[in-house]
């Protein structure tokens, strides 16, 4: 009886030891992954505090550099003079362009006394009126040309004002790049100014890393040297391009505005994600259908694909931040979705 009892149970047992889907015989393997968020943040990441805008600064004309005031490390204000153009060669040119003013309202002056006269002998009978065409003429030459004059004397005067470098807004020296006695050309970099106004943290992540984040995810930002110095920061951009060498992708953290005065430009500090960074799901950019916003989904049960549509957010290199349309554990086609079809049946799965 006992022998009976455990024949019976015997292919039940056989059953339960089954995989819950076969593969069909002659269904082919397919690659593909196990929808799971980001994996691999660190705790926390090492990073420098950086200007948002730093720009180079230099003359729009040429000329030889007589001084400048400033030395790499200072503070400037917006206004201030950074660096001074020898003025002699630009203010002879002032004095010649106002001189010839001078000429251009002498020689109208004379113009308009020939043209009365003109006007007046013709009205005697005096003289023709061909003559007092002539000095009417001669009349328009000059007031011409003194409106030449007064254009070459304003241009003058302009360009007098390049001779001197302010700067365009309050900020840090952060680098000089001539000493004073170089001839310069017109555009030439003379000094970089990095703006404390809007600063900003730079961390690298790998590609993976990058692609399960978004913009607006926020980071708690402390001092390397003085941890309780702390503040938050805001994803704002991530470099579209990855660095050749690392493969690494550049994030640009804006901090608060109240970030604490230690936070300067230079400061090494160590970033990690807030809590309420929450993990994404991330898909390689090979999985979309035509490149667009569907996926075909493996079901378990019966090893066919179906085709899901999903919501697709930023991409960092070949992986794409699905927003929504996928849960966590659920299996996704990667390679070869454009030539499959809807209930097609397929393999056992094989990793990327």
């Amino acid at each position: 009886m006992r022998r009976a009892v455990l024949i019976a149970l015997l292919p039940l047992a056989l059953a339960a030891c089954k995989p819950e889907a076969a593969p069909r015989a002659g269904a082919r393997p397919v690659v593909s992954e196990i929808v799971s968020p980001r994996a691999g943040l660190q705790a926390s990441y090492a990073g420098t505090v950086a200007a948002r805008t730093e720009t180079d600064l230099g003359f729009p004309i040429a000329g030889t550099l007589a001084e400048r005031p400033i030395e790499e490390g200072d503070v400037v204000k917006k206004g201030a003079t950074l660096a001074l153009i020898d003025p002699q060669e630009l203010d002879a040119e002032v004095r010649a362009a106002e001189a010839g003013v001078r000429v251009a309202e002498a020689q109208l002056s004379t113009a308009q006394d020939a043209a009365r006269r003109a006007d007046e002998l013709v009205a005697r009978g005096v003289d023709s009126p061909a003559t007092a065409e002539a000095a009417h003429s001669a009349l328009v030459t000059a007031q011409a040309q003194l409106s030449q004059a007064r254009a070459s004397r304003t241009q003058a005067r302009e360009l007098r004002g390049f001779a001197t470098l302010s700067a365009p807004m309050a900020g840090v020296i952060t680098h000089v790049y001539v000493q004073p006695g170089t001839s310069l050309t017109p555009g030439q970099a003379v000094v970089r100014l990095a703006s404390t106004g809007d600063r900003e943290v730079l961390i690298d992540l790998s590609e993976q890393d990058a692609a399960g984040l978004a913009p607006g995810a926020e980071f708690r930002v402390a001092l390397e040297a003085a941890p309780q110095v702390a503040s938050t920061a805001t994803l704002r951009l991530i470099d579209p391009v990855a660095d050749p060498a690392t493969r690494t992708r550049r994030l640009h953290l804006t901090l608060a505005p109240d970030a604490p005065v230690p936070f300067r430009l230079g400061a090494l500090v160590m970033v990690a994600p807030d809590a309420r960074t929450q993990a994404q799901l991330t898909l390689p950019v090979t999985a979309l259908i035509g490149g667009l916003g569907a996926v075909w989904v493996v079901d378990p049960e019966t090893r066919t694909v179906h085709r899901q549509t999903v919501t697709l957010g930023s991409r960092a290199g070949d992986r794409v931040l699905i927003r929504a349309g996928l849960k966590a554990g659920q299996e996704v086609v990667t390679k070869g979705v454009n030539s499959m079809r809807e209930g097609q049946h397929v393999g056992p799965r094989v990793p990327a």
